[in-house]
C-alpha cells in the first residue's frame, strides 16, 4: 500500500487541552476552512476570543471568510505567530497514513 502523508489541524485551549483535531491531505483555505467549522461547531466549545496560529498563508483567508459569514465573532482577534504557538507546535507536522 502506497504511503500518503496528511497535515494535522489542531485545536488547542489556553490551557493545552485539545478541542479538536483533524487530518487533511492538504494545507490550504478550504482545509483550514474545514478544520475552523469543525473545530467551531461542538456545542461544548464557546467562540474564541483569541486565535493564535503558525505562519500557514492559508489562515487568514479562511478566518476572514467566516467572520464575514458570522462563524466567527468579528471581535476575534487573529494573531499569528511563531512563538505564541508552541504548544501545538510540538506535535508533528504531518501524520504518515499506512
Amino acid at each position: 500500500m502506497k504511503e500518503q502523508w496528511k497535515y494535522l489541524f489542531r485545536a488547542v485551549d489556553s490551557t493545552g487541552q485539545t478541542i479538536e483535531f483533524m487530518l487533511s491531505a492538504n494545507r490550504d483555505v478550504l482545509a483550514a476552512k474545514r478544520f475552523f467549522k469543525k473545530a467551531l461547531s461542538s456545542p461544548h466549545n464557546q467562540a474564541p476570543r483569541v486565535i493564535t496560529l503558525d505562519k500557514n498563508p492559508a489562515y487568514p483567508p479562511a478566518l476572514q471568510q467566516l467572520k464575514c459569514k458570522t462563524i466567527i465573532p468579528q471581535a476575534t482577534l487573529i494573531r499569528q505567530t511563531k512563538y505564541l504557538n508552541d504548544i501545538v507546535e510540538q506535535d508533528h507536522r504531518f501524520i504518515k497514513k499506512m
